[in-house]
């Protein structure tokens, strides 16, 4: 009987605390780089890639594949979303106005660019938190260029390290599978 009360009490709690636990990438709303609040809903149904990137990494050159890939798929329902960060080494050092004339004046990007977060620490950001704690994908992002590509149900699907370029045929083969076929 005790045991019984006890759970009567505790249930509704527990489900309370998990209640706003965001499920889904579709959960989050950010800002972009140029301060708008943007909830990530917008891209519910869609393929995407999220990204943490870096003005002055060694992998800065992806940025020309990001949009290599955007461009190749956006018209199938896919998204590159990137979200600078200066976790690090101290290599995206810009305000968000300097990091936008950087990616659209040396790489031409056109795909949703976000104000720069944290994405490890203390002040990691709830999207980088919830990213990192997923079943098969969690562990600390390591480094600048980590992706995570989220299917059309808001889930994470894959996870790829910074070496892994955004055209590789690793990560273009399982974008394929999680895209709508043409």
């Amino acid at each position: 009987m005790k045991h019984a009360l006890a759970l009567a009490i505790l249930v509704p709690f527990a489900l309370a605390a998990t209640a706003g636990a965001p499920t889904s990438l579709f959960d989050f709303s950010l800002k972009t780089i140029d301060g708008k609040e943007q909830p990530l809903g917008a891209w519910k149904g869609q393929v995407v890639l999220v990204v943490n990137t870096a003005s002055k990494c060694g992998y800065t050159p992806q940025y020309a594949g990001l949009e290599e890939l955007y461009l190749k798929y956006k018209d199938r329902g896919f998204a590159v979303l990137a979200f600078p960060a200066n976790n690090f080494g101290a290599q995206e050092p810009g305000s968000d106005p300097e990091i936008k004339q950087f990616c659209t004046s040396t790489y031409k990007t056109t795909f949703p660019l976000f104000s720069k977060i944290s994405v490890k620490g203390d002040d990691m950001a709830p999207l980088y938190r919830w990213l990192t704690s997923q079943e098969g994908f969690s562990g600390d992002i390591k480094w600048n260029f980590n992706k995570f590509l989220i299917g059309p149900d808001g889930k994470v699907v894959a996870r790829f390290d910074s070496k892994v370029t955004p055209m590789s045929s690793e990560l273009t083969a399982k974008l394929e599978t999680v895209l709508p076929k043409k």
